[in-house]
């Protein structure tokens, strides 16, 4: 694999594409960039951050679920590594976990009100789920100068819709939540998804199903 190998970017888009995963933007480090946060031992020269816009690979996870002998402590990370951890063997990448800087640096995206990054075509119902590094540098498009879409939303409906406050100017109460979902009172949240994030006017196309939303809503209440 050579610098600026033209079909790199189209192979990986492919292999991901069978598992319902895009590529989500890519860094190529820069002297000051190297090693990598948090991988000293494994310098590399660029990154490529891989994720989801909607729900594609839900029915992906899905079937791979209903293969598992027993249910992994986190199955939608377990799979995730096992799908992205195959991509980087067969193009000869390293897969990672993705870093929060490496996401926003790679498509300028800013986070919303609720901590979510805020994507300009997919609102809050995007994902990263990891990262494939690569020896060589990744001939990148041009990064695209993103709008972000809260700054435009004077209403801030994602602030409101939540019955205990849970997310506000100071921050996100991470004890009301919890409490609220794991009562009776929270039986909405917990069967629908997060009302502040469903009461976001933006990336509506790509909301997750209400059995996606409850998946990650049983996760966040264990």
């Amino acid at each position: 694999m050579t610098a600026g190998r033209p079909d790199l970017l189209n192979a990986v888009a492919a292999a991901l594409a069978r598992s319902g995963l895009i590529p989500r933007g890519g860094i190529n480090f820069h002297h000051e960039d190297l090693p990598p946060p948090g991988l000293s031992d494994q310098p590399a020269r660029s990154v490529l951050l891989v994720g989801q816009a909607g729900a594609e690979p839900w029915p992906h996870f899905l079937r791979w679920r209903a293969t598992q002998a027993g249910e992994p402590g986190d199955p939608l990370d377990a799979w995730s590594r096992e799908v992205i951890g195959a991509v980087a063997a067969e193009i000869g990448a390293r897969a990672v976990s993705p870093f929060q800087k490496w996401a926003m640096r790679a498509e300028g995206l800013r986070p919303s009100p609720l901590g979510i990054l805020m994507h300009p075509d997919y609102g809050l119902w995007h994902a990263y789920r990891g990262a494939l590094l690569f020896d060589v540098e990744l001939d990148l498009p041009p990064l695209r100068e993103m709008i972000h879409l809260c700054d435009a939303c004077v209403g801030k409906p994602c602030m409101k819709a939540c019955p205990v406050n849970a997310h506000s100017v100071t921050g996100f109460d991470h004890a009301a939540c919890l409490s609220h979902v794991r009562d009776n009172r929270g039986a909405s949240c917990m069967e629908g998804g997060c009302l502040d994030r469903n009461a976001c006017p933006y990336g509506t196309a790509f909301r997750y199903g209400r059995d996606q939303q409850a998946f990650h809503m049983k996760a966040f209440a264990r």
